[in-house]
């Protein structure tokens, strides 16, 4: 066992962490989305949501802030879900929320849904979370530890 360290953070899932280059990719996912089929490598999480999987990996993963725009992406609400008047996904505010202590001006980047889904086939790994809500699904980007 270790210390001082989310519990949630299994050894597959930090050996996954530590393997990733800068600029390479992993996604958050919720319950509906398709990481067998998207995924290279994927880490099963059932029974946890997406948020408390990003605050177990946040402290231990550096965001490309230095290098993109956008190193935490969203998927985007659909046109049809927009018209329907659905209000933006909860889950937005939440990650954002669990970033805000070590990136205070970072601002997540909207991704359209399938335009997603093809970043996401280019991802190092798919962690496929038990989170139950709609649009519960969040890309990262490693940076470069200096």
């Amino acid at each position: 066992m270790l210390t001082n360290m989310s519990k949630l953070l299994t050894g597959d899932l930090l050996k996954i962490l530590c393997d990733m280059g800068h600029g390479d990719t992993i996604v958050i996912a919720d319950g509906n989305f398709p990481g067998e089929t998207m995924g290279k490598r994927v880490i099963h999480m059932p029974g946890i949501d997406a948020t408390a999987v990003l605050k177990a990996i946040a402290p231990v993963f550096p965001l490309d802030v230095a290098y993109s725009e956008f190193p935490a992406q969203v998927m985007e609400m659909t046109d049809s879900d927009k018209a329907k008047g659905l209000p933006e996904p909860a889950a937005y505010a939440d990650f954002k929320a669990a970033l805000n202590p070590l990136y205070p001006d970072l601002e997540l980047g909207k991704i359209e849904r399938f335009a997603f889904y093809e970043k996401a086939k280019n991802a190092y790994a798919v962690i496929m979370t038990g989170e139950e809500r709609i649009y519960g699904n969040l890309l990262l980007t490693k940076g470069v530890v200096l």
